[in-house]
C-alpha cells in the first residue's frame, strides 16, 4: 500500500471510530427535538423539547424515527422521504410532492456532522475518501449521503422513510391502486389468482411508485406454509406472513474487503430451501442469477426493476443481462421464460396506480417485447 493511502486509511478509520464512539448530543435519548426558528445563530444540531418522535399511523403500527435526531420532528404523519440539499434547505414529501419547510435551517459544518453520524449509526463511514454512503437505520430507515466536492452544493443528505403499516391488497385496492368499481374488483382477483398460481412477477416503475408497498402486500397472499427468501441491496421489505427469511447486501469496509453483493446472496438463497425467491430490487449482474433461478422450476417469485413505462422495461432487462456478460438473445429467450406477469406503476400528483399489466414475447428478431395483458 502507498503511504499516502496508508496514511487516508489511518485518518478515515480514526473518524468512523471517533463517530462510533462519540455521543451524539443532538440525538437525545430522553429528550425530543423540535425545528428550530429560522434565524440567525440557531443551531439545528442542539435538542429542544418537543411531541414524541414515535409517529402512530395505526392503533398497532408505530414507526420509530428518534434515531433521526433533529429530523424527527419532522417525519410526520405520512411523510416518505426528507431531502437536504445543502444549506438551501429541506424538502419533505408526504405523498403529495415535495415541500420546502422554511422551519429548517442548518450551516454546512453542523450538516456535515448530522451526515457522518447518521451513517455511523448505520455502521458505515463517510468521508472524502468515501463521499457517497447508503445505510440502512432502525425500522428499516434508509439514509443516503453525499458530501462535498463530489456534491457541488454542500452536504446533501436523503432519507426514505418505511411506511409502518403493512397494507394488505383489499387496502391498497380501495386506495385506487387498481382503479375502481368492478374494474378493480377483477384486477385483485386476478393478482391474488397470479400469487396462488405461482406466477413469477415483475413489478416496475418510478422511484417512489409503490413498488415495494405492492410486492410485500402480493407475497402477504402466499400460503403460510411456504418459505420466502427475499434478497435486497437494504432491507425494505415489510411481509406479513410468517415464514419470510431477509438476505442483505454489504458494501465493502474500509479495507476494501467483507463485500458480499445481491448476486451472491442469490445463489446462496438457493441453498435454503426457498419457496418463493424474491429480489427486491434488479438493478445489476444479479439479474442472470434471478432468470436463471426462475427458470429452473423456483416458481412462484417476484422481482421489482426501475422503469418509465412499461415499454421501457424491455430495454432495461437488456442493459442489466449487459452487466452480467449476457447476450441479447439470452436476456430475451430466459425473461420470457421466466417471468409471467408484468405490472407497471406510476405515480401522479401523490396518486400511486397500477397503470399497465403486460407479459414478455420475443418479437420478429428474437428481441425482447412486451406486451398488454
Amino acid at each position: 500500500m502507498h503511504a499516502n493511502d496508508a496514511e487516508r486509511l489511518g485518518v478515515a478509520t480514526a473518524a468512523y471510530r471517533r463517530a462510533m464512539l462519540t455521543p451524539f448530543v443532538a440525538f437525545p435519548s430522553s429528550a425530543n427535538t423540535a425545528p428550530a426558528p429560522r434565524h440567525a445563530g440557531v443551531d439545528i444540531l442542539a435538542p429542544r423539547p418537543a411531541a414524541s418522535p414515535v409517529v402512530r399511523f395505526a392503533p398497532q403500527a408505530t414507526r420509530d424515527v428518534t434515531v433521526l435526531g433533529p429530523l424527527a420532528a419532522f417525519a410526520v404523519g405520512g411523510v416518505t422521504d426528507l431531502l437536504i440539499n445543502g444549506e438551501a434547505g429541506l424538502w419533505v414529501d408526504s405523498g403529495h410532492g415535495l415541500r420546502h419547510e422554511p422551519d429548517w435551517m442548518c450551516p454546512e459544518r453542523s450538516l456535515r456532522e448530522l451526515a457522518v453520524r447518521l451513517i455511523a449509526l448505520g455502521g458505515r463511514h463517510i468521508d472524502e475518501a468515501s463521499p457517497c454512503v447508503d445505510v440502512r437505520l432502525a425500522d428499516g430507515i434508509r439514509v443516503h449521503a453525499v458530501l462535498p466536492p463530489v456534491s457541488s452544493t454542500g452536504t446533501l443528505i436523503s432519507i426514505r422513510l418505511p411506511n409502518a403499516t403493512r397494507f394488505s391488497l383489499e387496502t391498497l385496492a380501495s386506495a385506487g391502486l387498481c382503479g375502481a368499481g368492478s374494474a378493480a374488483e377483477a384486477m385483485v382477483d386476478r393478482l391474488r389468482q397470479a400469487v396462488h398460481d405461482r406466477v413469477n412477477l415483475l413489478i416496475t416503475g418510478a422511484a417512489g411508485s409503490g413498488k415495494t408497498t405492492l410486492l410485500a402486500a402480493l407475497l402477504a397472499e402466499s400460503p403460510p406454509d411456504e418459505r420466502i427468501i427475499a434478497i435486497e441491496d437494504v432491507a425494505e421489505l415489510q411481509i406479513e406472513h410468517p415464514h419470510v427469511v431477509g438476505l442483505e447486501a454489504r458494501q465493502a469496509n474500509l479495507e476494501g474487503a467483507g463485500r458480499i453483493a445481491a448476486d451472491s446472496l442469490l445463489r446462496e438463497a438457493l441453498r435454503m430451501r426457498p419457496d418463493r425467491l424474491v429480489l427486491g430490487e434488479c438493478r445489476g449482474a444479479e439479474i442472470r442469477e434471478l432468470l436463471a433461478a426462475l427458470n429452473t422450476g423456483h416458481d412462484g417469485g417476484a422481482g421489482t426493476l426501475h422503469a418509465n413505462s412499461l415499454r421501457d422495461v424491455p430495454a432495461r432487462i437488456e442493459a442489466l443481462g449487459a452487466l452480467a456478460g449476457m447476450s441479447v438473445e439470452s436476456v430475451a429467450r430466459q425473461t420470457v421464460s421466466a417471468i409471467g406477469l408484468v405490472l407497471h406503476l406510476e405515480r401522479h400528483r401523490g396518486v400511486r396506480r397500477l397503470a399497465e399489466v403486460g407479459r414478455f414475447s420475443l418479437d420478429d428478431h428474437d428481441r425482447l417485447a412486451v406486451i398488454a395483458a
